[in-house]
């Protein structure tokens, strides 16, 4: 990247930023001719169970005013149009509005939900009304800053600067210490060990929950994650539904980091909100019926028994998407306890 060449290392997360912006505003990467495939494109059980979960919270809510729909990096529309049909069919038809930056993305999600409004970040959305918002494989894709402990027994960030061997870029030890960053029950830990932590990430949820506190409403989030604090080095890079080099050639592959759950969870927590979960993907969804969901899709399509099967199976067995992929929810404190968490 320019900026490395013309004035030295610069940080992971700048680097993660600059590349994925550039990907995501240039290009759909979803889908088989893309780079990866998400859950909802997988089948359309899965975003007509996210929906259903809206409507029933919603429901039992009292129906708490005239709700919006907000989707955090719809992709290409498919969840927002599976999801707003099952709540259609469960009595509620919120107003969408959708937080993307893409324009390539947003001509797609356009012919998916008609009169969707859109909003470059979450500070624009709606005041006025309880907000249900959705983020799926949102978190992951935000800007990651790793701090790596060093033989004097402190820690340093991760910087990106010049490879070589054949590397044009690659990542380095910066000189600046930032041991504060790191969870002091960890700080004990060996030579090369790698923390990781998303300000980003914290930032837009304390946004989005001081916003359910004040409004009223509910978030769902499904990622692929763990529960923190914890070490180890989740940087990955994916091209045509392949794991590739994270430092060659940004703005090429998508760039994504496993999500801290903990964290999440945590903001959700400073600004008064009920937090439910983690829970696996798999448990989750056929504790809302993905089960009951998929007979009666091959009851109506007995010709399909096999492929919808399979994108069961893909959305919820363990060694598929059940496991890795976890799902927490939040509410505001006067609302009921969601479905879906044991």
């Amino acid at each position: 990247m320019r900026s490395i060449h013309a004035g030295g290392p610069i940080s992971l997360a700048n680097y993660m930023a600059q590349a994925n912006s550039h990907y995501y505003a240039t290009r759909n990467p979803l889908g088989a001719d893309g780079d990866f495939i998400t859950a909802p494109e997988i089948s359309q059980m899965f975003g007509e169970l996210i929906g259903l979960w809206l409507a029933d919270i919603w429901h039992r809510a009292g129906r708490a005013g005239a709700p919006y729909y907000v989707e955090l990096g719809p992709g290409r529309g498919t969840l927002a149009k599976d999801a707003l049909r099952a709540m259609q069919q469960a009595r509620l038809a919120p107003k969408v509005h959708l937080v993307e930056t893409s324009p390539a993305l947003r001509a797609h999600q356009s012919a998916a939900v008609a009169h969707a409004q859109f909003h470059d970040d979450v500070e624009s959305l709606p005041t006025d009304a309880p907000l249900l918002i959705v983020a799926n494989e949102f978190f992951d894709a935000l800007p990651i800053a790793q701090s790596v402990k060093v033989a004097d027994g402190g820690w340093r960030e991760l910087m990106v600067g010049l490879g070589g061997g054949g590397r044009a870029l690659a990542p380095v030890i910066g000189e600046r210490r930032v041991d504060a960053r790191v969870p002091e029950a960890l700080r004990d830990a060996e030579e090369g060990a790698v923390h990781e932590s998303c300000p980003v990430g914290a930032t837009i949820m304390l946004t989005l929950a001081r916003r359910i506190a004040r409004q009223g409403g509910a978030m769902i989030m499904i990622d692929y994650g763990y529960e923190g604090p914890a070490l180890g080095d989740t940087l990955q890079a994916v091209r045509a539904h392949e794991y590739a080099d994270p430092y060659a050639d940004p703005g090429e592959n998508d760039l994504t980091a496993h999500v801290d759950f903990t964290l999440l969870a945590n903001a959700a927590r400073q600004e008064g909100l009920r937090v439910h979960g983690s829970a696996g993907q798999g448990e989750f969804l056929e504790r809302l019926g993905l089960g009951a969901r998929a007979r009666m899709l091959s009851d109506a399509a007995p010709d399909r028994v096999g492929e919808i099967e399979q994108a069961r199976r893909r959305l919820s067995a363990p060694d598929q998407m059940g496991r890795l992929f976890r799902v927490l929810g939040v509410t505001h404190p006067d609302w009921p306890t969601p479905e879906g968490f044991a």
